[in-house]
């Protein structure tokens, strides 16, 4: 199969697909935009100085890899958080945003054939972040769906697959906190997944953005779960970024962390394909990767979120209150309709679930949601989800 025909089966991704789904209509009140995940809160008033004092190193080529000094900002957050040490210059390498990494380490990692000289698997949510499929298919590999549905308590069931597939499966991708549920893998969930992994021999790309925003327990790492448990390094890869943490998005910084080999192959890919972030917006992320104030500050602001969501939307039937993340994962009868009728009626803009699953012949178990993402002002929040409940709920 060429590389074209791969992505002949991928639907068209999310965002086009509600653009052709509404903006032919004009929205019925001052629009609200819930439908895409970009944080709005403030971020560091010091960025721009930090940025300015650095504005030379644009004429500099920056290291592929990330400079010293970020990767000891990260190598020491990820200690602080997770108890984990690691390795500046074998087991970290910077990214510019998790998309990149989540997508490249697919094809550095992905071998051409599995087990036996099957085609390779990669498993990953049903519902999930799209750029795990594609990544899936770049890799010639098999991207196979896995239901995270309310009776899975909306994490996926890996252990109930077959163990033919397990043993053809390379990769297995699981964010956590989820997009878009809002669920959070417990110590159990990823020391079962682990152990799996070292029967079936795959790896783990834990999608950890969402790690920073949660109501009152942060949540376990996957990386702390594998160093608790001794697994092999190799097992588990984190991927981590600074646009939930800090609210910037358009800064593009984050990282992947893991075993020395995998990292090897990741970084060997980058230095033919990758796109290293400018040495000033480097340094900007040195700082906040060093920096817990201002992720403190964040952090309430979504809190008080939380609290208004459930204050508006609790007597919804089915409202699952979100432990963590920033999105609301809402059950209405058709998500496109409900989307659309959201869209014409109130101005509200948010994203059919079926948007980002897939149908694998029991039905899209995102078709019966909508996702809203809870990133605009509070008041401005308040007013949405109003209006949101009156009209789909009301």
């Amino acid at each position: 199969m060429t590389f074209p025909e791969r992505f002949s089966n991928l639907p068209e991704y999310a965002f086009p697909r509600l653009r052709t789904l509404l903006d032919a209509h004009a929205p019925g009140d001052t629009p609200v935009h819930m439908s895409i995940g970009e944080p709005r809160h403030p971020f560091p008033d010091w960025v721009g100085a930090t940025l300015a004092a650095h504005i030379d190193e644009f004429g500099r080529y920056p290291p592929n890899d990330g400079t010293p000094e970020l990767l000891n900002a990260i190598a020491g957050w990820i200690l602080r958080r997770y108890g984990v040490p690691v390795a500046l210059d074998r087991q970290i390498m910077a990214l510019n945003g998790t998309r990149e990494g989540l997508f490249n380490a697919c094809i550095a990692l992905c071998p051409e054939q599995g087990a036996g000289g099957k085609t390779p698997a990669v498993l990953m949510p049903n519902p999930f972040y799209q750029v795990y499929a594609a990544a899936a298919l770049a890799a010639g590999a098999e991207p196979v769906y896995v239901p995270a549905t309310r009776e899975s308590g909306f994490l996926p069931d890996f252990g109930a697959l077959d163990p033919a597939l397990l043993d053809r499966t390379e990769i297995v991708y699981l964010c956590s906190p989820s997009n878009p549920q809002g669920v959070m893998a417990g110590r159990d969930y990823w020391a079962a997944l682990i152990e799996l992994a070292e029967r079936h021999d795959f790896r783990i790309f834990a999608d950890e953005c969402y790690c920073e925003i949660y109501r009152d327990t942060a949540p376990i790492g996957a990386l702390q779960v594998a160093h608790s448990m001794g697994a092999s390094p190799e097992r588990v890869l984190i991927f981590h970024s600074l646009s939930k943490r800090s609210s910037m998005p358009g800064l593009r910084s984050g990282f992947v962390a893991g075993g020395p080999e995998s990292i090897a192959r990741i970084k060997t890919l980058r230095a033919y394909a990758g796109a290293p972030l400018p040495l000033p917006l480097q340094r900007v992320a040195e700082r906040l990767w060093s920096d817990e104030a201002h992720v403190d500050a964040n952090r309430a602001l979504y809190q008080e979120k939380f609290r208004l969501a459930d204050s508006i939307l609790g007597g919804v039937p089915g409202y699952l209150p979100p432990e963590a993340g920033f999105f609301l994962w809402l059950p209405v009868e058709d998500g496109e309709r409900a989307a659309l009728t959201l869209w014409k009626e109130t101005g509200v803009r948010v994203l059919p679930g079926a948007y980002l699953g897939r149908d694998t012949g029991a039905g899209n178990p995102g078709a019966g949601y909508i996702r809203a993402a809870m990133v605009a002002p509070i008041e401005d929040m308040r007013n949405a989800l109003t209006r949101l409940r009156d009209c789909i709920y009301g």
